[in-house]
């Protein structure tokens, strides 16, 4: 169900386990395929077994041949990898598929990691589809459940009820054992379908780089001129679509002139609040695993 080997890794500096699971919170695969960058070069710590938590009717294996004339078959991958970023935390990462099965048993799996590495919190990231204009750096807003971090970060509490991922029920557990959360989530234009994204990768890579206070950067560049190009050509034969857009434009650049809080202050911020987690963990961590 899961492995986990940690002989013969050094202490962790201060970690954070980042979580990012393709399926329901994760429009265009963007919050999965920023994490692959940031995990691109980590060590696998850890793996969660596939095999009780999905239908595979839905979410297939696929089979290769290997050397010619060997078959081998590829099974969802959730694997934990540590990240040693020489900034003020190391990351572990996990990077998986939403299962399908077993969600309370899945979700205590990652409690295990979260405990046996000495993460002091769980940031979560995903992606949805917003009104956001495809020619412009989409945002990440953030919430938490903690009123504290909450006001310190300038984030929302949360406020959604409906239908949840695992994404969601995870939170509620790790809330509910007085362990730290933050749910980050970039917006990806709504009109573009569920397509690749690059500018929402960057935008969540800068962003968990700003909130963690650790150096984390992706060059999406060549990626986004191109994809730019594509869906501008794709708008230019619509009139009442680049009418849209330039209205989407125009609410989002007065929002961005809105903005108050500086990104170095939100890494100052949320570091001064796990140290004073670290200093003084109140009792309220409990050994409930959801």
């Amino acid at each position: 169900m899961l492995t986990l080997d940690t002989s013969g890794l050094a202490p962790l500096h201060h970690p954070v386990l980042l979580v990012g699971l393709t399926g329901w919170f994760d429009v265009g695969r963007a919050a999965t395929t920023a994490l692959s960058h940031i995990a691109d070069h980590g060590v696998v710590v850890a793996e969660i077994d596939a095999d009780p938590f999905y239908d595979f009717t839905q979410e297939r294996p696929t089979v290769e041949i290997v050397d010619g004339d060997t078959r081998r078959i590829s099974w969802p991958v959730n694997d934990f990898r540590v990240v040693r970023t020489g900034g003020a935390r190391d990351l572990v990462v996990l990077n998986g598929v939403e299962p399908h099965l077993a969600w309370s048993l899945y979700v205590t799996c990652i409690r295990r990691v979260f405990d046996a590495l000495g993460c002091e919190a769980v940031v979560t990231v995903g992606a949805t589809a917003d009104a956001v204009p495809h020619t412009r750096m989409p945002p990440v807003v953030g919430s938490s459940a903690d009123p504290e971090l909450a006001r310190r970060l300038a984030l929302s509490p949360p406020t959604y009820q409906g239908v949840t991922g695992l994404i969601g029920t995870l939170h509620v557990a790790m809330e509910r054992a007085g362990i730290p959360t933050i749910s980050l989530r970039v917006g990806v234009p709504h009109y573009v379908g569920h397509l690749e994204h690059p500018l929402a990768v960057a935008a969540l890579v800068q962003h968990l780089a700003h909130v963690l206070g650790v150096p984390l950067s992706i060059d999406v560049q060549e990626a986004a001129e191109r994809w730019a190009r594509r869906h501008d050509e794709a708008i230019a034969g619509d009139e009442q679509l680049r009418a849209y857009v330039r209205m989407l434009e125009i609410e989002y650049d007065r929002r961005a002139e809105a903005a108050l809080r500086q990104a170095d202050d939100i890494a100052e911020q949320f570091e001064a609040y796990l140290r004073e987690h670290r200093e003084d963990p109140g009792g309220s961590r409990s050994d409930d695993e959801g």
